[in-house]
């Protein structure tokens, strides 16, 4: 088998991960919003059981393990792969052993997110960490495929700033995905039950729950005017792809903002926090490709070398 066959394989593993992580942590949403995370008040078993009582909470809490299961088998399968193939260990090996990493911390969070009762911290904690495994493996897709192209990089020279203006955007984004997991496990959701103001105050206090809300709208405020710059940046590159990821990314987070301020006026529903999460999931993947693509860029525009006539 080629080596390029071999990354190529690689990529297909690894997207197919990502793609299941990108559910699970959706589903993630979905188990705290509607109070499932105790359903199953034992790990790994549930009330004792293999296979849980037919309630919806348990239910809900099941599938959310059985998910996670399946994306340890595909990260497994992933990085036992690229263990096993020299060639990919030599350019894979350092994700690889991160993303395997992550999954243990992971699993451990996991489980004491049940056996220390929904800890908020400990529940902030395992989102911070999903995120950054399903980042983590994003990054591992995106280098198997290039290899898997023999290495090649994009013609067009790489927009002045750009490279690290995304760099910035993407871990913004991802703290404020953590933020907002936060707010969600700690339950400050309604701690300000109107916007733009907060109980009709522009500046609250910024203490206990109240202050974990507005420290999430302030963040979203931030995001949102950083990206105007990303925009300004990515519009002069003459690559199609990146000139729109400053629009995307700001469509986004406007999106974003649109569904937050909705699922607060409805008093939190589960399809609308669910959308939450897998917007600001989303926006992550796309921060992170965006910022792989500039990565690959030549760093200079290529100078033609004139040719003496004979």
């Amino acid at each position: 088998m080629s080596v390029s066959a071999k990354f190529r394989i690689t990529s297909q593993l690894g997207l197919a991960t990502v793609v299941l992580m990108y559910a699970l942590i959706v589903l993630g949403s979905i188990v705290r919003t509607t109070g499932s995370g105790l359903a199953c008040p034992d790990w790994p078993l549930c009330q004792g059981r293999l296979f849980p009582p037919l309630e919806m909470n348990a239910l809900i809490e099941w599938f959310h393990r059985l998910v996670a299961l399946l994306v340890s088998v595909l990260l497994a399968a992933t990085v036992g792969w690229v263990t096993f193939h020299r060639e990919l260990r030599a350019r894979l090996g350092a994700l690889a052993g991160a993303a395997l990493l992550l999954l243990f911390v992971q699993i451990l969070l996991g489980a004491l997110t049940v056996w220390k009762l929904l800890d908020p911290a400990i529940v902030g904690g395992h989102l911070a960490t999903a995120l950054l495994l399903f980042s983590s493996m994003i990054m591992l897709t995106l280098v198997a495929n290039r290899e898997a192209h023999s290495g090649a990089s994009f013609a067009e020279p790489r927009p002045p700033g750009l490279f690290p203006a995304l760099g910035l955007a993407s871990m913004l984004i991802y703290a404020q995905a953590v933020l907002g997991g936060i707010v969600s496990a700690s339950g400050a959701s309604l701690a300000c039950p109107d916007w733009p103001t907060c109980a009709g105050e522009w500046l609250p206090t910024m203490q206990g729950l109240v202050g974990i809300q507005m420290a999430h709208r302030f963040g979203a405020y931030l995001l949102t005017a950083y990206l105007l710059v990303v925009v300004w940046l990515a519009r002069r590159s003459r690559d199609p792809v990146v000139s729109s990821v400053g629009p995307i990314l700001l469509g986004l987070a406007l999106g974003q903002a649109g569904i937050g301020v909705l699922n607060l006026w409805l008093g939190i529903q589960v399809w609308l926090s669910a959308l939450h999460l897998a917007n600001a999931a989303g926006m992550l993947a796309v921060a992170i490709a965006s910022t792989f693509r500039v990565a690959s860029m030549l760093r200079r525009p290529v100078e033609l070398t004139a040719v003496p006539a004979s």
